[in-house]
Parts: structure tokens; sequence; C-alpha cells
């Protein structure tokens, strides 16, 4: 089989990596492929890991993430990024250079333009990362930066051998034509694969057991509990969440709201109580992962407010298949990726329309008309987004097609 080297701007301690990289080189591993992972590493992480990773059948690599004068510390590990997979490359004898969004594909792209071997570049998109930056406001719109990642995504697009993306959306906009065929106009193949979850190792569990003990253990008995999960602000709509709450609240005084997050918690806790909700009604936390299906098991409405712009039509939060796969049925804005769909095609949610108390209310009573659908979610979450079924399998299907 295959020799891959997957290269991940993030540190292997993200939440992000562990819940949405190394699951999916497991499944990998299963269909024979020799993995390999790279990741940048911030100062004081912890990175002696690598033989718990190796006894997953992963071969751990890292370098040094820079972040002090951002647009130069970029440059730095791309340059220092490309010249070890270019190493890699000879040493592997790598088949396939799996970038994770933009810039670890540009140090693959790089990589393998000045090597003698040519290893196929597979280009996981995930999101419209240019647009992402300027519809968050990190970006000027149509400033420098927009348009030299423009350029690179442009180059990139040409350079790459196989495509991934995560929603249907953006297989529209990018490669129509491959929803036909599996392959874009000049025969690449092309997968879409959402953000799964891992029902093995986190969510296959007993709901009801788990409801009860992490309710208690949270003395949330008696309450109505809805839970965000993921980052704060930029694209997330704090400010929306909490306005919806708030109008939750005076529908129904037992509403506790339930905030599991790795940003700033100043803004939020501002927020809440600013809406008269007091520390009584309320908890914003980290939460490791391990721990994230019994918070979510002990909730009963899963929240997902993410502004509605270009960008986000590729984005496939992680956070939606969590809800899920814990029988948390979906409260969510318009307008984000499938969600819309998803949501409409399955009953298993309601839609805010507007962000005004009427909208909210509109999606409460939308809500409430769908009765108890625990067990429905968890069925939609397994067809959905399983990890093994769906994302394993597209993987692997991409692979295969790559080094065929």
């Amino acid at each position: 089989m295959s020799r891959s080297l997957y290269i991940c701007y993030f540190g292997l301690r993200e939440p992000l990596v562990q819940t949405q990289v190394i699951p999916y080189l497991r499944e990998l591993i299963k269909d024979g492929h020799e993995i390999s992972l790279l990741t940048f590493e911030p100062a004081g992480a912890v990175t002696d890991v690598r033989y718990d990773l190796a006894e997953q059948g992963i071969d751990w690599y890292w370098l040094r993430y820079h972040k002090r004068l951002s647009v130069l510390a970029t440059a730095y590990d791309l340059f220092r990024g490309a010249l070890f997979v270019r190493g890699m490359i000879g040493r592997k004898k790598l088949d396939i250079l799996h970038g994770r969004v933009h810039l670890p594909t540009l140090m693959g792209a790089v990589a393998r333009k000045f090597s003698r071997r040519k290893p196929k570049l597979l280009f996981d998109i995930r999101g419209f990362f240019p647009e992402e930056y300027t519809d968050a406001g990190i970006w000027p719109e149509n400033g420098w930066l927009y348009r030299g990642a423009k350029r690179v995504e442009r180059w990139l697009l040409g350079k790459a051998d196989g495509f991934v993306v995560l929603t249907e959306k953006a297989r529209d906009i990018l490669f129509p034509e491959s929803l036909q065929t599996g392959r874009d106009k000049v025969g690449r193949p092309v997968e879409v694969i959402p953000c799964c979850v891992d029902f093995d190792r986190r969510f296959d569990i007993d709901v009801s057991i788990l409801r009860e003990e992490w309710r208690d253990r949270l003395t949330l008995n008696g309450r109505y509990v809805f839970t965000h999960v993921g980052a704060l602000g930029g694209l997330y709509l704090t400010e929306k969440i909490v306005d919806f709450l708030k109008a939750a609240r005076e529908r129904d005084e037992r509403t506790f709201a339930m905030f599991l997050t790795q940003s700033d918690k100043t803004e939020v806790l501002k927020l809440l109580q600013g809406a008269g909700f007091t520390e009584s009604d309320y908890m914003v936390e980290k939460a490791m992962p391990v721990d994230v299906p019994g918070y979510l098991c002990a909730s009963d409405v899963g929240l997902s407010f993410v502004k509605a712009a270009y960008s986000t039509m590729s984005r496939s939060p992680t956070k939606i298949p969590e809800y899920l796969a814990s029988g948390l049925p979906i409260i969510s804005n318009a307008g984000v990726g499938d969600v819309d769909e998803l949501l409409a095609k399955n009953g298993i949610g309601a839609v805010v329309d507007s962000f005004d108390r009427e909208g909210y209310l509109r999606a409460l009573d939308g809500l409430g008309m769908l009765g108890n659908i625990s067990g429905h979610c968890r069925l939609v979450a397994r067809e959905y987004f399983d990890l093994s079924t769906v994302g394993g399998r597209r993987y692997r299907r991409i692979y295969k097609r790559l080094v065929k």
C-alpha cells in the first residue's frame, strides 16, 4: 500500500487534531497505508508521545510553531516545513503528501517541486481559508494578504492530484462536475468528507446512563440545558447565541446555558450577566475531548450559530455530529454548510430564520413539535457522520484512487 505524510499546521494536543486528524489516520492504517504525521508544536508543548502514536501505527514528527510577527513567522514555518517534507520524500519514499488546508498543502507542493520523487499531492481543503479570514475581520477585504492567499489557492488547485471538501455546497462551487463522476473536469478525484465522530472510541455509549451520571455531577437536574461547543467570537456569533438564550429563558425559567470552549470567556460571561443570567444559570468551561460526550449527554439541545457567508458554505461544524451522536436535537442559523438541508431532511432540529426574539421563539416552537427524538438523532449521526463507515471509507477511497 501507499506511504503518506499528513501535514498539519496545528499542535498535537489541539482538540481538533485529537478528534479530526488522528482518528482519520487510524482509519487509513486499516487499509495498510503507512502513515507519517507532521505537526507544528508551540513552545512548552508536550512532545513525548511518539511511542503512543507508534503503537497506533503513526510515525510522528514535529517542528516548532512560531507566532511572533505573524506573517514573517508563518513564512519561516512554511520554509522549514517545505525543507523537512522534501527530506521526508526521499527518506520515506513517499507516495502521497496529504496537506490539511492551504499552508500545509503549500509546504507539500513546494517540497515536491524541488524533489526528484514526485508523490501525489492531496489538497484537503477543509474550508475557504482566504474568505474565512476576511469574513471574520482578521484580514481587510481584498487586501494584499487576501489577494496573495487567493493566488496561492489557485496555484494549489492547479497542482494538486486530488481534493477533499467538507460540504456538498463546497463541491458545487469548486468541482460541480464531480457530483456525477467523483472527479473534476480533468479527472482528478474529489471526495466530500464531513467532520465525523468516532463512535467506537468516544460515542459508543449508553446515553441514558451517562445523562443521569453527568446531570448529577453538574447539578443540572430540573434544568433544560442548551449547549454550545467550540470557539467564540469571529465567525461564531456569541452575541446572537446569548440573545437566543435570553429568549429561551423568558419562555422557560428552567433554561441553563452551557458553553464548552477553549476561547477566552470574558466576553460571553459579560453578555450572559447582562442578559440576566445568574451564576446558577450558566457554565462556561474548557472540556477535555474525553469528557465532551458526558457534558453533551447532560444537555437537552445543541446550538450552532455561525456567521452565514461565502466562506461558511464550506464548513462542516464539528459540533453538529457530536451533538447528534449524543442524542441532541440542534438549533442552528441558516446558510452554513449543509446544515440547513440536514436538519430539514431528517427532522433533527430547527433553523433560526431571523436573529430576533420572534425568530428565536419560532425555532423553539419548531423544536418542541418534534418531541423526543434523541434516538433518531443518534441514527442520523451514524448514517451521515460515522468515522468508520463515512469518513474513513471515503478517505480510503481517495487514497486508492491516487495511487492505483
